[in-house]
């Protein structure tokens, strides 16, 4: 086996959002960049490639979202209503569902430079649409975004990835493919580079810089039972096999400090017999998010959380935890004729497991691994605490709630009385986990000591400190972004002390 040695200024581990952005910038300051993966060409793109492609973002009003949209047209403006999403929302919505934990310096970075860094973007050549599929239900005419989350990239996570791929090509942004990165090269005074294993061929890259943005460690079963918990292991992973938790480990081991919620992960409901790891050709739509408008049992017949809590934004990353605790890791979600056309199109694909039935009492039958009289008995108890109440509005928190309830259905509370019913089995899907490394505003890695790394910044998934708990929809790609450009630059700045 031959050894290789290649060198530049600036080395980016990793080659989805966060990754890209910090290539992307360093490049733009005037360094070389080589990116590396692990993952072949036709799997790269890291967890980026397998989500929806939302971007939470601030705008006071239309106009903001016009310099990032700028194709938006007279009538789409007319004929929809976007509201506005303030930096103060985005502050409050990050102390919330974080319990107030998320750094501040960091949630006031993430914060403060999301419009900027989408419109870096967007001048780039990454283009961006609103979310009209799944933020905005049309009620009388209008669409209504609602939950803080208008905008994606055009074409989802393959689209953005796709993005990110031409303009490193534009830019003369090399990518190495088949490249996992097994050490980082360091000294007393600082990182020299990187060893990995190019296509079974060890190489040396030498590097005045490194950036690590190569994802959790969410595809590492071994590690997901160790910092997670016990049944962390049976979880099915959401996205890429890759993330394994290389780059946190080939910094920990040069006495990098870890940060933040190492017990804690963004987990989702997801498809029930969907594969182990996720697959390309679906992306995101192993999903199930329209739980709002269901009710939610467990193998034992009953209900066991609040489906109308909040919107989905605010709850979706924390309730697969909840699902995989139930006996036998699922549940099924059902709902009748009256908000069935509300369901998302991930419900329509044909890897989903579905029943259908024009009673109830067929239905519970159908429902697999579930005490069916139980199930039957807990639908009719919930029908009998659905008030009349305020009307159903999917865009707001209509206040419908049950009354009497142990677990109530705080919105959106519908009697299950009209069929045809169908119910859709889940499980729980991980997309990445909350710890990670300790980060300087300038995304520098921190040492055990908070001193910084000489040469080694980090930006994306393995960032610790950001979510705890829970996290607000669309916020990952938003905080990849920009602290990915931060670390681009501070990389390429690094390269010239």
């Amino acid at each position: 086996m031959t050894k290789e040695t290649i060198s530049t200024d600036v080395l980016v581990v990793g080659a989805g959002n966060a990754a890209y952005a910090a290539a992307s910038s360093a490049r733009e300051a005037g360094a070389s960049v080589l990116v590396i993966d692990c993952a072949p060409e036709a799997e790269t793109g890291g967890n980026t490639r397998f989500t929806a492609g939302a971007f939470r973002v601030c705008y006071d009003g239309v106009e903001d979202l016009q310099r990032v949209i700028p194709d938006l047209t007279e009538d789409e403006i007319l004929q929809t209503d976007f509201g506005t999403y303030t930096e103060e929302q985005f502050f409050d919505d990050m102390g919330r569902v974080t319990e107030y934990r998320t750094h501040p310096d960091l949630c006031e970075l993430l914060v403060t430079r999301s419009r900027p860094t989408l419109r870096w973007m967007q001048e780039k050549g990454v283009r961006f649409m609103p979310i009209w599929g799944r933020q905005a239900f049309k009620v009388d005419g209008k669409f209504k975004f609602w939950g803080g989350l208008t905008v994606e990239a055009w074409g989802g996570g393959e689209g953005l990835i796709q993005a990110w791929t031409d303009i490193a090509a534009r830019d003369g942004i090399a990518t190495l493919y088949n490249c996992r990165a097994q050490s980082l090269i360091v000294d007393d005074t600082g990182i020299k580079g990187v060893k990995v294993k190019h296509e079974g061929i060890s190489k040396t890259l030498h590097a005045k810089s490194v950036v690590l943005a190569s994802g959790g460690f969410q595809a590492n079963p071994e590690w997901r039972a160790r910092y997670l918990g016990a049944g962390w292991d049976l979880a099915k992973v959401r996205g890429t096999r890759f993330n394994t938790g290389m780059g946190l480990k080939m910094a920990l081991d040069i006495g990098a400090s870890a940060a933040g919620n190492w017990s804690g992960c963004h987990a989702v409901g997801w498809e029930r017999n969907a594969p182990e790891f996720g697959d390309i050709a679906v992306g995101d739509g192993f999903q199930k998010h329209s739980y709002p408008f269901s009710i939610m049992l467990n193998a034992n017949g009953e209900r066991f959380l609040d489906e109308g809590a909040d919107f989905r934004n605010y709850t979706y990353a924390k309730y697969g935890r909840v699902i995989l605790a139930q006996p036998g890791n699922f549940a099924w979600q059902i709902f009748d004729q009256k908000v069935t056309h509300l369901l998302r199109d991930e419900y329509r694909i044909p890897q989903v497991t579905k029943v259908m039935a024009d009673t109830l009492p067929e239905l519970v039958k159908k429902l697999e691994g579930v005490d069916a009289a139980a199930a039957l008995k807990t639908i009719e108890v919930y029908n009998q605490s659905v008030p009349g109440g305020p009307s159903f509005n999917p865009n707001v928190k209509d206040e419908r709630c049950t009354q009497g309830l142990n677990i109530p259905k705080s919105n959106w509370a519908n009697r299950i009385d009209e069929g045809p019913f169908e119910a859709y089995a889940v499980t729980c899907g991980v997309t990445f986990t909350y710890g990670g490394l300790r980060i300087s505003t300038d995304a520098a890695v921190l040492d055990n000591d908070f001193n910084e790394i000489r040469g080694l910044f980090a930006a994306g998934e393995l960032v610790g400190g950001l979510f705890y708990n829970n996290y607000p929809g669309g916020t990952g790609l938003m905080a990849g972004a920009v602290f990915g450009k931060i670390a681009g630059v501070s990389a390429a700045a690094a390269c010239k002390n």
